[in-house]
């Protein structure tokens, strides 16, 4: 049976840059040889999740669909179909004494993740004496993606 929007979906996958870095996986061994650092407690299992319901990016969703239990994919996804164009505004300049303060006192370093107050993640980028520059882009906008996928069960 050819997935449709609606169908409950089941899939192992990797997902990978361009170059072929891995950035997420749904099997263990892929995250081990390829050397991810993960939280301890993540269990890999397979995804399950309903097309259409917006639950993962929406090239991915789109690009299950007609796919059948069993088959094997790789699906490339575009910026715009992923996690967006990286958009210059997201990065956002704070006085360095003051952005000091929101830290309680700490000193920022570049590549320090943080979440603001409304739970939105961020990645110090640039420490000056003066200014901090904090991008709030997804890790992954403005990059090709591929996922490979193995679709385990279609309901």
């Amino acid at each position: 049976m050819a997935i449709t929007r609606g169908d409950t979906v089941t899939i192992e996958y990797t997902g990978r840059l361009g170059d072929g870095t891995v950035f997420d996986t749904s099997r263990e061994s892929v995250a081990e040889e390829a050397d991810l650092d993960h939280h301890p407690d993540r269990a890999y299992d397979p995804l399950t999740v309903e097309v259409g319901d917006g639950r993962v990016i929406p090239g991915l969703e789109e690009g299950l669909v007609g796919l059948e239990a069993g088959d094997e994919e790789t699906i490339v996804i575009e910026p715009e179909d992923g996690y967006g164009d990286h958009e210059d505004e997201r990065v956002v300049s704070y006085d360095a004494d003051e952005f000091r303060g929101m830290l309680g006192g700490r000193d920022p370093e570049v590549g320090l993740e943080l979440q603001t107050e409304e739970g939105l993640p961020g990645t110090v980028v640039e420490v000056r004496e003066d200014v901090i520059r904090v991008d709030f882009n997804h890790d992954l906008a403005g990059k090709r993606l591929e996922f490979d996928v193995e679709v385990v069960t279609v309901d």
